[in-house]
Order: C-alpha cells, then structure tokens, then sequence
C-alpha cells in the first residue's frame, strides 16, 4: 500500500481535554449524514433532469450539502494505492485528478475508474471513499506473457493479448516471441501446453503462427518443431518421451515434425560440404 500524500499533525502538550461531543453532533456523524443524502440526491437527479425547476433544486441542494461537509473537514488529504508496481506514480496521479484539499463528496469515483483503466498497465480498478478524508485507490495490473513480433515490430503483451508496450521492452527481452498476426490470441494457450513440460520449455525461444491454425516452436539451437493443428498437448508430451529415451538435441537435428499423431519425422542437417546426412528419418 502506498500513500500520494500524509497528512501533517501535531500533538500539543499540556493542552485541556476536549469536552465530549455528543453522536449526533459529532463532525464525522453531521458528514456521514450529509454524504447520505449527496448519494439520495444524485439518484434523485436523474429522474429529476427533465422537471426544469425541481431539478435544479435537488443539484443547488446537493452542492450545498457537499460544500458545508468540505467545512466540516471532510476534504481529500490522503491518496491510498494498493496494486500498483509496473504503473509509475506520476501516471495515477494524473489520471486520479485529485486536489488536495477539494471535498471529498465531490469526487467523481466512477469518472476516476476509468481514467485509471486507460493507464497502460492497469487492467482493472477501483476508487473508493474513505471518510473522512482519504480516497483509496485499488489497481490490478497487468502481467507480461510475451513479445509479440509483427511485420518487424516488437510489443509485450499480457494473457488476454491486449498490448501493454511498445517501447522499452529491454527488461523483458528473456520472454517468449509470438510471431503471427493472431499469435497474441493464441499465445496464452501455447504457453500452458509449453510449460507442462520444463524441459523442453526451457530451451523455446519463439514460436510462429502457421495459416492461423497451428504452431512452429523454435529451440535455442536452431532446431524447429511442428507441432500439429490438433492434439497439441498430446504432442509436445510426445516430444519430451523421445528426447528423454533417445537425445534427439544431442544429434545433428535441424527440424522435427510432430503433426502425425503416430510417428516423429526428424530432418537432420548437413556435413561441411553442404550434403543431406538424412533427408528425413520416421521413429
């Protein structure tokens, strides 16, 4: 939790108790009620919108309310943040548009959401009053999944394939690269099948979408993987069984074809004079 602004106090010594106030003519209790009845009043203006006079009455009155609790110190003094950690603090602060000092009845929640949820790298929020005097600010970021690359471009995507980046994407550069048009789509779901098996994960470093239907993956080393339209899981599965038994990395192994559910086709690759090893091995 972060805080924008603190509230200065000072504690003075030797200074009488304070008489006690009764509940009902406590400050907090008069501006409590008053936000009731702001709250009563703002539904009340939307159906009053249309009766001219009896409109401008209940919004004359609403700010009278919301003036006199600005009186009675109900003002915004502090800014609470929960959530944040990618979104700098100069961004909220521009997109809360908040006054020190301004009412905090005034304050438009509903308005401030949303400004909030454009901000790059929040995915959801919510702003919520805290009386008297403190707005508290709720984000949910979003979390980076991959680079995508497109016509030569590069951008960091979450899991929903929702742009965060476009510049600055350094720190990120140990993500997997999506390739494809629709790969931000899909890339989410490729990333669960890769991860059930760590070992070959491990070595993926891109992976292309074909005819928006399938994936090529490639390994660190040059070797390419296709995996099949359907049965995706169920190959990549297979793929870590024959690496395990036979050390297909290990050999001179430039592309292995998982897209028939029964057989493994390997394309090795080629000695110094340029000659095919093996054009294509079946296991």
């Amino acid at each position: 939790m972060m805080k924008f602004w603190k509230k200065q106090t000072e504690t003075k010594r030797g200074q009488p108790r304070k008489r006690v106030v009764p509940l009902w003519r406590q400050k907090w209790s008069i501006a409590t009620a008053a936000a009731l009845m702001v709250s009563s009043l703002f539904g009340a203006g939307w159906w009053m919108t249309g009766n001219g006079w009896m409109g401008q009455l209940v919004k004359q009155a609403r700010w009278s309310l919301i003036s006199a609790s600005g009186e009675l110190g109900f003002t915004v003094e502090d800014v609470l943040v929960v959530g944040r950690s990618q979104t700098t603090r100069a961004d909220l602060l521009k997109a809360v548009r908040l006054a020190r000092g301004a009412p905090i009845l005034a304050y438009d929640l509903e308005a401030a959401r949303q400004r909030v949820e454009v901000l790059p790298w929040v995915r959801a929020a919510s702003v919520e009053r805290m009386l008297p005097d403190t707005i508290l600010l709720s984000v949910v970021e979003r979390q980076p999944l991959a680079l995508w690359q497109v016509n030569g471009q590069f951008s960091l995507i979450d899991r929903d394939g929702v742009v965060i980046l476009k510049d600055d994407l350094e720190r990120f550069s140990d993500l997997l690269v999506v390739v494809g048009n629709d790969a931000p789509k899909h890339a989410a779901g490729l990333l669960d099948i890769l991860q059930t098996q760590p070992q070959l994960m491990n070595l993926v470093k891109s992976a292309v979408r074909v005819s928006g239907r399938r994936w090529d993956v490639q390994l660190k080393g040059g070797i390419d993987i296709r995996l099949p339209e359907s049965g995706t899981g169920a190959a990549w599965l297979r793929l870590a069984e024959y690496e395990s038994r036979h050390g297909l990395f290990s050999r001179d192994v430039r592309l292995l074809d998982l897209r028939l559910p029964d057989r493994l086709i390997v394309k090795k690759g080629t000695d110094a004079s340029g000659k095919t090893l093996a054009p294509e091995t079946e296991i």
